[in-house]
């Protein structure tokens, strides 16, 4: 799916002002809200919006321990792992990957003890052969994505601007 500098410049207010009406982000950008609309419809579909709620702090709903669980899993029990994981509330993503390991789950947990109760209950999951945890001291990098949409937004505008000089160049031969 192709995001053209309109989509960037609505998604970034999307992002920045996610409590602004429609109506409002039309007024801002310039553009009919029937536009606007339509646009945020497509983004949806084409599943470049995949939601829009509240960000929840765990460390707020008392759960300030972060853990990243590495778990290895028996040949051939990956989706029913994966199945019970989702029953684990302090699993608050899982992800298949490759290297060290089948499965990164993100864990988060009251304390230390309440951590190690976390992991004993992964560990005696039907299918898990081990797990090795990481603690997270401090977050560097919260999650983002506007400047991922500027740099989508850029490369947009530089191959229009690339397309423009080819167009005018091919014109000027005719």
């Amino acid at each position: 799916m192709a995001v053209d500098e309109l989509d960037t410049r609505i998604l970034r207010m999307l992002i920045e002002q996610p409590r602004t009406s429609v109506r409002e982000y039309a007024r801002i950008l310039g553009i009919a809200r029937g536009t606007l609309q339509a646009r945020i419809d497509r983004l949806e579909r084409d599943g470049v919006i995949t939601g829009s709620g509240p960000f929840l702090s765990p460390a707020a709903l008392g759960h300030p321990v972060l853990a990243f669980v590495h778990i290895e899993v028996t040949q051939g029990h990956l989706d029913e792992v994966g199945d019970a994981l989702a029953e684990v509330p302090e699993i608050v993503e899982a992800f298949s990957i490759t290297g060290g390991g089948d499965l990164l789950t993100r864990v988060v947990a009251r304390d230390n003890g309440h951590l190690e109760d976390v992991i004993q209950r992964l560990i005696n999951l039907p299918g898990v052969v081990r797990t090795r945890t990481e603690m997270a001291l401090r977050e560097r990098v919260p999650h983002r994505l506007l400047p991922l949409v500027e740099s989508v937004g850029r490369d947009a505008r530089r191959r229009a601007d690339r397309t423009d000089r080819t167009d005018r160049a091919g014109g000027d031969r005719g």
